[in-house]
């Protein structure tokens, strides 16, 4: 075999690799603009955040890149080694695990083949024009740079998205407009608003037809979507979670659905990093509100002084609340916690009360209850089926719902989110927890807190002690800021860092035993380390 052979082979195997190795490594890109919402400009955060351009496989990359470069040295020896290294780097991203897969959509598809589309056009006029060698050095180069694709195609497609999401749009109004009796609740706040939409979902099956947003599909387009595929024309409530990250998020929402009545469930500090004030927040949560009609019905609650101090004019209202002391028509009151679950009683204007039963534990679960039980009320649902319902309600997964394992250890899985009032109540739940043995926190610490971030992480941190005999810190975003807060509040050893969850379940299994109780606080995405 010449010498020319085994170039030109080198040439094709390095550009084969290299091709194959992009496709990979925009496919994990295309994975984390999903985990932005698609929006260039926090993707573009998050890359300078997270030092994602310095991570070990782009380095690695980098350095199959300035091996072929080398001039002093024949291709057959740099071609032969950067393949080497494109293709190992190929295997490690294959073998990646993520909390958070990318699911492919027919937008995420959409984005990816034109990404494909823009590396494969560039590679080919670069071979057309000068060489293979120039079109390997371009593809190695693109891995490299591979979120500039990403963004580039993303951006070439926004025409094309803004008239399909148009199309949809268009249609779920159509279908709305065709039934003028369905009655719309939107259900909103900074915490809370999934549990609330499951629980006032159950009750109000119990008298109607009921359909809700499934899952988190609480955007503009998560509610397009559901109205399209599972609203059913003798369906009589709609129950729509109103999601938002930026002001004008749930007034878009609201102009589409046009709900008659609402509930907030809190103001708080959340999505700091895009609202920037928690006024900003409270603004948005009311467009909610704002846009019911007057012969409409909006239920508050009064735990959050940012809820309850907004006026509301433009609609009746009814305020709710866990506290006796706070100003409101409904509260919750002799809640008392038992193994199967919590006891309390409602009273309300003109001498209501309400006994009722739940298999849910914390304040904040009793709290969603209530503000589900006085939207069932306004809707006619007599006591007896709201009983039934609430003594029937299943726990939402990963949000502060327990359970015990055969093995006689408590979990308490609060792992879908976490903010500062979410969190406080979650170590509450695990200090009160009925367990003969030790109690742990698998934490990362809250995030998108903006400016307040490290302060807010910090406090956290401090409540830990008061709750947990032993505590371990996932990730290194929140670490420092954690650690600052639960100072010399635990001895040494019962304070483990690791790097990633994996790591913390190992520890786990090192130390669990029965009688324990563990609390999940929080699961960061793939987009925090």
């Amino acid at each position: 075999m010449t010498y020319n052979v085994v170039y030109q082979i080198i040439e094709i195997a390095l550009l084969v690799a290299a091709a194959v190795d992009l496709a990979v490594t925009l496919k994990r890109d295309l994975m984390m603009l999903q985990q932005n919402s698609y929006r260039n400009e926090r993707y573009v955060k998050w890359l300078n955040d997270s030092k994602e351009t310095s991570r070990m496989g782009r380095l690695v990359i980098l350095v199959a890149l300035f091996i072929i470069l080398v001039n002093h040295l024949p291709f057959v020896v740099t071609g032969a080694i950067a393949t080497l290294i494109v293709a190992a780097n190929y295997v490690s991203l294959a073998r990646a695990k993520y909390k958070k897969p990318l699911t492919l959509t027919p937008r995420a598809k959409r984005i990816y083949g034109t990404a494909i589309v823009l590396a494969a056009v560039i590679a080919a006029l670069l071979r057309w024009f000068y060489s293979t060698y120039v079109a390997d050095a371009a593809l190695i180069a693109m891995i490299f740079v591979s979120p500039c694709l990403i963004v580039a195609a993303n951006m070439i497609l926004v025409p094309v998205e803004k008239r399909i999401n148009k199309r949809y749009y268009d249609d779920a109004a159509r279908i709305l407009a065709a039934m003028p009796d369905l009655k719309v609740i939107g259900v909103t706040g900074s915490y809370g608003k999934t549990s609330t939409k499951h629980y006032l979902y159950r009750i109000l099956s119990e008298h109607y037809d009921v359909v809700m947003t499934p899952g988190s599909y609480n955007t503009t387009l998560g509610v397009v979507r559901t109205i399209r595929e599972y609203l059913k024309p003798y369906n009589e409530v709609f129950i729509v979670e109103m999601g938002a990250k930026q002001p004008g998020d749930i007034k878009e929402i609201c102009d589409l659905v046009h709900p008659h009545a609402g509930i907030v469930t809190a103001v708080g500090e959340q999505h700091l990093e895009t609202f920037k004030s928690v006024e900003n927040v409270q603004r948005t949560k009311f467009e909610l509100i704002d846009s019911l009609p007057a012969d409409g019905f909006a239920v508050i609650n009064s735990d959050f002084p940012m809820a309850a101090s907004r006026i509301v004019e433009n609609v009746r209202s009814s305020h709710y609340s866990l506290s006796a002391d706070v100003e409101a028509e409904y509260h919750a009151t002799n809640i008392k916690v038992g193994r199967h679950g919590t006891s309390f009683t409602i009273v309300g204007p003109d001498d209501y009360r309400l006994d009722l039963t739940t298999r849910l534990v914390g304040d904040c679960n009793i709290s969603n209850v209530v503000g589900a039980v006085v939207m069932a009320r306004y809707f006619g649902v007599p006591d007896e089926k709201i009983e039934r319902a609430v003594a029937r309600i299943e726990q939402v997964e990963h949000r502060l719902n327990m359970k015990r394992t055969a093995a006689g250890i408590t979990i308490i899985d609060d792992a879908f989110n976490s903010n500062p009032t979410g969190s406080a109540m979650a170590l509450d739940v695990l200090r009160t927890v009925d367990v003969s043995g030790q109690r742990i926190i698998i934490t990362p610490g809250m995030i998108e807190l903006g400016d307040r971030q490290e302060e807010l992480n910090r406090q956290f941190g401090a409540k830990i002690p008061a709750s947990a005999d032993v505590a371990i810190i996932v990730g290194e975003y929140n670490r420092n800021a954690i650690l600052a807060g639960i100072g010399d509040g635990m001895p040494e050893a019962s304070v483990i860092t690791v790097a990633t969850f994996a790591e913390a379940q190992q520890q786990l299994a090192s130390i669990v035993k029965a009688g324990d109780a563990v609390l999940y606080e929080n699961d960061l995405p793939d987009t925090f380390k």
